[in-house]
C-alpha cells in the first residue's frame, strides 16, 4: 500500500505503543511458568502475534481480552513441532533453545526478510548442548533434534543479544548448572531487560560484567501478572517528529526503563531539543537543531529516527554502529541512505560511522523495502519536508507499530 505524508505542523499528545520486545519476553516467561500468567498492556503487532502463535504451538493456552492475555504453561510433545516465526528475528533466536524444552524435534520457518537472515549463531552453539542442527545453507528453515542439556558454552555476541536471551531463558529450568561466556556482546541493555523479566518471574542468574553468566539449574518460573511498558523504539520516531515539526507529547513511557532506545533522549538533547517531562509524558518542541554525535552500537534500532533527526540539523552529524545494521528487515544502512538521497539529503559511510549533512528534505517517492523502521523514518522526514513524501510498502509498520499513521494523524499530520 502507498501512503503520502505532507509537510505538517504537529501538535498534541499520543501514547507510545507497548514494547514488542518486552511482550515477546513475557510470552516466553508465561510459556515456561507453572500456572497461568496475565500479561497486561501488551503489543499486538505482527512480531508479538508470531511469538504468541509459537507459544501455542508448544502447548500454551492463550486467551485474549482487549489489552491483555492470559497464558498457561506449555506442554511437552513427543512429536515433531513446527514453529513459524513470521518476520521476527527475536522470536526465531529466542524460541530456538526454548522450544527444545517441549520437543526434541523442532522445525523453525519464517517469511519475508527473515528467510534471508543467517541462523549461524544457533547452528554453531546448540550442538555443544546436545542438539543436532540442520539449516538450509545457513538460512531458514532450520531443524533442531535432541533434548537441550545444561553445560558450558562460549558464544560470540558481536551479531547481537537475541540468541543469548533465549539461552538465558532456557537454561535455568534444566537439571544442572550452566555457564555462558560471551565475547564482544552488543546490545547489552537488551540483556539487562531479559534479566529483569527473569527476575520478575522468579529466575536468578549471576551476570559478571556481561562477559560471564552463571546459571543455576532446577529453577522454576512463577506465574504472575506482568505489565508491559511502552516501546521506546517506536516512541523515538514520535519524539523526533516533535523536534523537527511541532509540539509533541508522548505518554506511556517509563523514564527509568532499561530499554536501550531510551537513549534517544540524550541524542535529542545533544541536538539542541531539550526533552521535557510532565504528567502527560515526554514533550519535544520544534527547535533550532545542531549536528550531533551518537554511538548506536547498543541501540541499532535508533538509526532510522536518528537519521531523520540528523537530516534536520545544522551541520554534519555522525552516527556510529553501521555494522549493526546488517541482516535487519532490509539492508538498513543502504535503505536509510536511499531515503536520504531521494529527499536530497547528503550522507556517506566511513568505516562504522554514518555521516549525515543536514538540509531541507525535498518531496519524493520512496520504498520502505518492507522495513517498518524505514517506513516510519520516511514519514517523519516528510513532516519537515518541502512538500510531501509518498511511501510505497507503507504497511510494513504493522511489524512493530500498526497504529503509527493513526498517531501521526492524531498529531495533525496530513496523510492519505
Amino acid at each position: 500500500m502507498e501512503i503520502t505524508v505532507h509537510a505538517s505542523r504537529l501538535s498534541g499528545t499520543v501514547m507510545a505503543p507497548p514494547s514488542k520486545s518486552l511482550t515477546q519476553r513475557a510470552v516466553v516467561a508465561g510459556l515456561l511458568s507453572h500456572g497461568t500468567s496475565m500479561i497486561h498492556n501488551l503489543s499486538f503487532c505482527n512480531d508479538s502475534l508470531a511469538a504468541m502463535k509459537m507459544a501455542e504451538s508448544l502447548g500454551a493456552v492463550i486467551r485474549r481480552y482487549n489489552d491483555r492475555i492470559s497464558i498457561t504453561a506449555g506442554k511437552t510433545s513427543s512429536g515433531n513441532v513446527t514453529l513459524h516465526c513470521g518476520e521476527s528475528g527475536l522470536a526465531l533466536r529466542m524460541f530456538a533453545p526454548v522450544a527444545l524444552l517441549f520437543s526434541s524435534h523442532v522445525t523453525m520457518t519464517g517469511e519475508g526478510s527473515l528467510i534471508r537472515r543467517p541462523v549461524n549463531m544457533i547452528t554453531e552453539a546448540l550442538p555443544h548442548l546436545g542438539v543436532e542442527c540442520v539449516s538450509d545453507g545457513g538460512l531458514l528453515p532450520i531443524t533442531l533434534d535432541g533434548r537441550i542439556r545444561a553445560g558450558r558454552l562460549f558464544i560470540n555476541g558481536s551479531a547481537g543479544s537475541q540468541f543469548l536471551t533465549g539461552l538465558l531463558m532456557t537454561l535455568p529450568v534444566l537439571g544442572s548448572d550452566s555457564e555462558i561466556t560471551v565475547a564482544n556482546l552488543k546490545s547489552k541493555p537488551y540483556i539487562s531487560l531479559t534479566l529483569k523479566v527473569l527476575e520478575d518471574f522468579g529466575i536468578s542468574i549471576v551476570n559478571e560484567g556481561f562477559r560471564h553468566f552463571r546459571i543455576a539449574g532446577n529453577q522454576s518460573y512463577r506465574a504472575r501478572a506482568f505489565t508491559v511498558e511502552g516501546d521506546w523504539s517506536a516512541a523515538a520516531f514520535l519524539l523526533v517528529a516533535g523536534a523537527i515539526g511541532g509540539d509533541v507529547t508522548v505518554g506511556n513511557l517509563d523514564p527509568g526503563s532499561l530499554q536501550a532506545d531510551r537513549s534517544i533522549v540524550q541524542a535529542l538533547n545533544d541536538a539542541g531539543c531539550h526533552v521535557r517531562s510532565s504528567e502527560e509524558g515526554l514533550k519535544t518542541v520544534q527547535s533550532d537543531l545542531k549536528a550531533f554525535i551518537f554511538d548506536a552500537t547498543d541501540s541499532p534500532d535508533l538509526f532510522p529516527p536518528l537519521a531523520a533527526l540528523a537530516a534536520n540539523c545544522r551541520g554534519t552529524s555522525r552516527i556510529s554502529g553501521v555494522s549493526r545494521l546488517s541482516y535487519k528487515e532490509s539492508d538498513r544502512a543502504g535503505a536509510i541512505r536511499e531515503i536520504l538521497s531521494a529527499m536530497k539529503i547528503r550522507s556517506w559511510i566511513d568505516g562504522d560511522d554514518m555521516y549525515i549533512e543536514g538540509g531541507r528534505a525535498c518531496s519524493a517517492v520512496v520504498s520502505s523495502r518492507n522495513d517498518h523502521r524505514i517506513a516510519m523514518m520516511a514519514a517523519v522526514m516528510a513532516i519537515a519536508s518541502g512538500g510531501k513524501v509518498t511511501i510505497r510498502g507503507a504497511e510494513a509498520v504493522a511489524k512493530s507499530f500498526p497504529e503509527f499513521y493513526d498517531s501521526l494523524a492524531q498529531l495533525g499530520a496530513l496523510a492519505g
